[in-house]
């Protein structure tokens, strides 16, 4: 059975943000995909300090939720990424948080399918859905996508669960993720994953 992991990283665990991801899992489950569901806003989350400890020892110097979800990360087909929208750009402490378990886990995210979801009252969801998309085109995650961006808008819960446009596009990203996740799965059985070149990095020897 595939299985999601999903991250919300709003502080309000019934909010606008909330009540999107809970139209994925809901949809998610009539399809027979497993979840789990985190919730990452409340948390005292610090950012990355560059130290390079987790290329030596395989996780975070800070042990704390980072390395705690890293093996549930592994261990998942695909991961759904929540946040709402503050002065144009995700929660950053759900950024803090994401630098840090990309960046500090050295196990393979090659053809785990990827998916943001992004809420706000009125603009800066399409800034903010940019911004955790390239989590996931940085680290060979095919993307999911549905038949809108995946956004949905409103002050409060209330005022989402009218946003019938954006509810329907989150059922039907989390259909188009289902597909993916299965297609993969058995793609990956019969052909193998693709070779990734990999080891070179941006340099120009001959100074041009």
């Amino acid at each position: 059975m595939a299985k999601v992991l999903i991250l919300n990283g709003s502080p309000h665990e019934h909010g606008c943000t909330a009540t999107a991801l809970e139209e994925m899992i809901t949809t998610f489950k009539a399809l027979g995909i497993e979840t789990e569901l985190i919730e990452l806003g409340k948390k005292e989350i610090r950012g990355c300090i560059a130290c390079g400890n987790c290329a030596k020892t395989g996780k975070c110097v800070f042990n704390d939720l980072v390395n705690e979800i890293a093996p549930k990360f592994e261990m998942a087909d695909g991961l759904v990424i929540g946040s709402p929208v503050y002065y144009g750009s995700p929660n950053g402490s759900l950024l803090s948080f994401l630098d840090r378990l990309f960046y500090s886990t050295h196990f393979s995210k090659h053809m785990k399918v990827g998916a943001a979801v992004v809420s706000c009252r009125r603009g800066g969801n399409t800034a903010s859905f940019d911004v955790l998309n390239k989590y996931f085109t940085i680290s060979a995650m095919p993307v999911a996508s549905s038949t809108y961006w995946n956004q949905v808008h409103g002050f409060t819960a209330e005022d989402v669960k009218k946003d019938r446009e954006g509810l329907q596009t989150m059922r039907n990203l989390a259909r188009n993720m289902a597909f993916l996740m299965r297609a993969i799965g058995d793609a990956k059985e019969k052909y193998g994953l693709p070779e990734l070149d990999q080891g070179s990095f941006t340099s120009f020897p001959d100074g041009k």
